[in-house]
Parts: structure tokens; sequence; C-alpha cells
């Protein structure tokens, strides 16, 4: 696998659960974090921090995974 296919696969991954993550604790934010349809709003920034935090996490397992691969 290339390296610009495995970063696709890892952005869209990070999408995928960093949304999933957020929509299913949205009941739970304050009215302030929640997204409304087809406006920009604070919920907006608040999907994407959850998107980075995911990419994150996946990221520093990447990175300990490489760390931690045992050498031939």
């Amino acid at each position: 696998m290339s390296v610009s296919s495995a970063r696709w696969i890892k952005s869209l991954l990070a999408v995928l659960l960093g949304n999933g993550l957020y929509f299913s604790l949205a009941p739970h934010l304050p009215a302030a974090a929640r997204h409304r349809p087809f406006r920009l709003d604070l919920g907006v920034l608040v999907d994407l921090w959850f998107c980075l935090f995911v990419y994150g996490i996946l990221e520093a397992a990447t990175l300990l995974s490489r760390r931690f691969k045992p050498r031939p």
C-alpha cells in the first residue's frame, strides 16, 4: 500500500469515527455545541475537533506500532 493511500484511509477512518463519536454524544452535549443542519455554528467546530482527536489517536497508534515493531 502506498503512503498516500494509507494516509487517505487513515483520514477517512478519522472522519467516520469522529463523526460517529460526535453524533453519539451530541444529545449529551450543551445546546451550543450541537450542530443544526444547514448552519455554520459551534457544533461544526466541535465535530471537527472530534475528527482531529481521532486522527491524532490513529497517528499515535501508528507511531507506537512502528516504534515497538520487532526488528529482524
